[in-house]
């Protein structure tokens, strides 16, 4: 049952609170200097367990399941999670899965744990080894029918992961309602270099540990330190994605419930990994077929990493505006059949709402997919690059800054809203539905 002492609206904000960027406008760096302070002081603190990029990923219905992973500083034995019910009594254990690897030279030790879940409950959980443990942290199940509020971060690649940090914890001091985040791919710049991932997560520090992520891959997840090609190790063993059934691509693609959405998430790196292996389209199109007649909910939303569209590109006159053939030409006419009603892109780093598509045309009456490109959230921009689209309705001004989305979803409407760092508005769409 439920706890109903507590509103989860307010939970959820409290879990946020806990260690959102609420100090007094001090700088970014400050409390970066704060938390390293705080972080020593667990180390030797006898009974504190410290463990390091604490984060929660999605399971297949999210309401019923969670994944925890972390990493710690050496190999250590018997860890469990605890998990309690907030404000009631008992406490269920769940053991700890030894899932270390190996990447750029690090060893890097990692722990996972999946949770089972009742659907309304708020819950804390902390992990412990032995007699020390973590402080505690919250967690939420939602319900089938529930509101809520998702927060959609842009490609994060960067040279210097500051303007990173500081779009998410803004993003999230302002959104501490929000009960997810999804990341749309290109997390980091270069999929092999272990810094750029631990940068990456200081940016999602505080949300991860609360609310469940949804991480989408993309292309930059599949190089090298020598700026190769190579297979996404980093990103397959960093996240538990919900599993797909498939044996040369699991954790590439797959699809979670949260309340009354059914997720979505394709690899579009297939160009990419073709260098390695065959078949991740092909195999992705019969299962998408599977997994929509598997999952009827009221609505649905695909996150995908490459664009569907291909626009003309300042100082290249042979590079024409249409869709694009390697996604758009695939995955467009699988939507429209589908039923899918929003579809959000990234790869451009930039920000263009196209309405709606059917047929490659725009919808009349608003028919077919919303199409949202969700911009960039990194310091890796392309200023006036691309030429507009005419199916663009909204843009944002050039050049662009970072940018992050929020997403309300009720019953009949799912609003959408696109923002600055600084918090302006920029665009705001509502989908709607009988």
């Amino acid at each position: 049952m439920a706890n109903k002492n507590i509103n989860r609206r307010n939970f959820i904000k409290a879990a946020g609170a806990a260690g959102v960027l609420a100090v007094g406008g001090a700088a970014l760096w400050q409390l970066d200097l704060l938390r390293g302070l705080r972080d020593t002081a667990l180390r030797q603190f006898p009974g504190v367990f410290y463990v390091e990029r604490l984060r929660q990923v999605v399971a297949s219905d999210v309401g019923r399941g969670r994944v925890l992973m972390w990493e710690v500083s050496s190999p250590v034995e018997n860890q469990m999670v605890e998990l309690r019910v907030q404000g009631a009594d008992g406490v269920r254990r769940f053991a700890a899965e030894d899932t270390r690897f190996t990447d750029d030279g690090t060893d890097v030790y990692q722990y996972t744990a999946e949770l089972d879940l009742t659907p309304g409950n708020s819950y804390q959980y902390r992990i412990t080894a032995g007699d020390a443990a973590t402080d505690w942290q919250m967690l939420y199940a939602p319900t089938e029918n529930e509101n809520y509020k998702m927060l959609i971060f842009p490609d994060s690649q960067s040279s210097d992961y500051a303007d990173w940090k500081q779009l998410a914890h803004l993003a999230w001091a302002r959104n501490t309602d929000a009960e997810i985040f999804t990341c749309m791919g290109d997390l980091v710049d270069n999929g092999e270099d272990r810094l750029q991932w631990t940068e990456f997560f200081v940016g999602i520090k505080e949300m991860q540990r609360s609310i469940p992520m949804a991480p989408v891959m993309g292309n930059h997840e599949t190089y090298n330190r020598d700026w190769k090609v190579r297979l996404p190790e980093a990103y397959l063993h960093y996240f538990k994605t919900p599993r797909n059934g498939s044996k040369d691509f699991e954790r590439y693609y797959y699809s979670f419930d949260y309340g009354d959405v059914h997720y979505v998430v394709l690899c579009t790196q297939q160009k990419e990994i073709g260098e390695f292996k065959n078949g991740l389209v092909e195999e992705q199109l019969a299962w998408i077929r599977r997994d929509l007649k598997a999952h009827r909910k009221r609505w649905n939303i695909v996150l995908m990493h490459k664009d569907v569209l291909q626009y003309r590109i300042n100082g290249r006159p042979e590079r024409t505006e249409g869709i694009d053939e390697e996604n758009g030409r695939v995955w467009m006419p699988i939507f429209d059949e589908l039923g899918i009603d929003i579809v959000f892109t990234a790869h451009l780093h930039t920000y263009r709402n196209r309405g709606h598509i059917y047929g490659f045309e725009k919808g009349a009456a608003k028919k077919g997919p919303l199409y949202i490109l969700t911009g960039v959230a990194g310091n890796v921009r392309y200023p006036n690059l691309w030429i507009d689209h005419a199916f663009d309705e909204v843009t944002l001004p050039q050049p662009e800054t970072d940018n992050y989305l929020t997403m309300d979803v009720t019953r009949d409407a799912i609003e959408i809203a696109c923002f600055l760092p600084d918090g302006t508005e920029m665009d705001h769409v509502r989908v709607t539905k009988t």
